[in-house]
Parts: structure tokens; C-alpha cells; sequence
């Protein structure tokens, strides 16, 4: 999912990268995921999971980095997304859609840590879905402050990766804060466990159809090294809480290389 589904780490067995992480000047990384899922139920305006639904989502996404220098990383997120909708009334509705987005994180600094700051762009299309069964959003920016930093647990590496930022939305729906935390372990030479946390908070700017709503994803991965330049990453996603919100589960996978 993206981050985001919107937000992927890339982990080399030997460091760690995007997140707060820029990439090293001259090296790409390109992240090739498609993730399903699933809502029966919704949650309604008090937060209770009690609003019948019937909602299925494919999201298929390419992300790109490339480290102009070892302090400005430039992005691309091509994305496609479909879903399916059974209606109260019966009726079975789908939508579907292109989205693009591009920007650049810059590291700010790197001695207790990393502190960086990333601005997106990202065009109007069919992402908005886990949110709102209606489909289609507006264009938006997105600026964004994440913090990244390692540590040791046992004998075993593992690195934190923070991240809250806003986002304006063109159009009637709200503008957004969305707050990501990221845990990443290792396991063995060759594993990568990854816990995450993604929420979304609406502002309170939205007009109808929209309204307020926010969403929390709970996400648990592997990322398996099969070279230096390649991996897989499989992972479970549920939404344990939220509000006027879809109650979504699913997986996804993804390949990742980097040269």
C-alpha cells in the first residue's frame, strides 16, 4: 500500500534507505508493488465498525528514487488503482484511474539521526478510495518531516522512521495530516521484519459530499534479500479503528531492486 498507501523503507542488508533516508548519489532504487483489499463493514461518525459495506481495491504502484546527491533524493509514484463497490441498492459500481506524483526529499541533517523534509505533488486519480467509497480526488501537495535513527536489540540491528506532514486537496474533500511510524527489525542475515502505523486526520475544511473522517492501519512485513539488488516484500494490513472511514484488510507485494 502507499504510503500511503500512502510510505515503503528500502533496507539493504548493510544500510538503510528512503523514509528519512536519501539515497547515495547516482543510485536508484525502483519499488514494483500491488496490493488487495477488502472492506465488509465501515466505520461510522462515534468510531463503531457497524456500517454494512461491500468494497474491494487493487492498487498497483512503481516507486523511483534517485539520489541526485547524498542530501536531495528525487521521487516518482506512478499508481493505478480499481475498486469495486456493491451499492445499498444493489447496483455494483467500479472505479478506476491513473494518479502520477513526483517531488524530493532533502536531507536536512544527519548527526543524531536523520532529519529530513520531502515535498510531493501528486495528481488528481482513483487513490482516495480507502478513504471514501466515492472514488476520485482533487490534485494535492504534501509537505512532509521525517525522522529516521538505528538502533540495537539484541545483538540485531533494527532503525525507527517517524513521519507527519499536511496535505492540501483540491476540490470538497479536506485536507489531511497524515502520521507514520515504522519499526523495522532484523531477523537474519537475509530478513527484514518490518511494523507500521499509518494514519490519516482530516482538517475540518470538507464540503459534501465529503465530511470529517480520519483512518489507522496497523501493517506487518517481510523483506527477504535474494541478491544485493533485489528482495521481496509480503506483507498484512488491517484498519483497527477509525472514523466515517472504510474498516479495509488486505496484503500486498512488492519487488524492490536497487542499482
Amino acid at each position: 500500500m502507499k504510503r500511503a498507501l500512502l510510505l515503503l523503507l528500502l533496507l539493504a542488508p548493510q544500510s538503510a534507505f528512503a523514509g528519512a533516508w536519501t539515497m547515495p548519489r547516482g543510485k536508484m532504487q525502483i519499488i514494483a508493488s500491488t496490493t488487495w483489499s477488502a472492506a465488509k463493514s465501515s466505520f461510522d461518525s462515534s468510531g463503531s465498525a457497524s456500517v454494512p459495506a461491500q468494497f474491494e481495491k487493487s492498487l498497483t504502484s512503481i516507486d523511483l528514487e534517485y539520489g541526485w546527491n547524498d542530501w536531495l533524493t528525487l521521487i516518482a509514484d506512478p499508481e493505478y488503482a480499481y475498486a469495486r463497490t456493491l451499492r445499498i441498492s444493489g447496483r455494483v459500481e467500479t472505479d478506476h484511474d491513473w494518479a502520477e506524483s513526483g517531488g524530493v526529499r532533502i536531507r536536512l541533517a544527519h548527526s543524531f539521526g536523520v532529519l529530513s523534509a520531502e515535498f510531493t505533488a501528486k495528481s488528481a486519480g482513483a487513490y482516495a478510495m480507502d478513504v471514501a467509497r466515492d472514488g476520485a480526488a482533487g490534485r494535492q501537495l504534501e509537505t512532509r518531516l521525517l525522522y529516521g535513527t538505528n538502533f540495537n536489540l539484541f545483538g540485531k540491528r533494527g532503525y525507527i522512521d517517524l513521519e507527519c506532514g499536511y496535505r492540501w486537496i483540491a476540490g470538497p474533500r479536506a485536507d489531511e495530516i497524515p502520521v507514520d511510524v515504522t519499526v523495522g527489525y532484523r531477523a537474519n542475515w537475509r530478513t527484514w521484519l518490518m511494523f507500521q502505523s499509518f494514519n490519516i486526520i482530516a482538517m475540518d475544511n470538507a464540503r459534501p459530499p465529503y465530511e470529517y473522517y480520519r483512518q489507522h492501519k496497523l501493517e506487518f512485513s517481510t523483506v527477504t534479500w535474494l541478491s544485493r539488488t533485489v528482495s521481496i516484500q509480503s506483507s498484512a494490513f488491517i484498519s483497527p479503528a477509525g472514523q466515517n472511514s472504510l474498516a479495509e484488510q488486505g496484503g500486498s507485494v512488492a519487488v524492490w531492486l536497487r542499482f
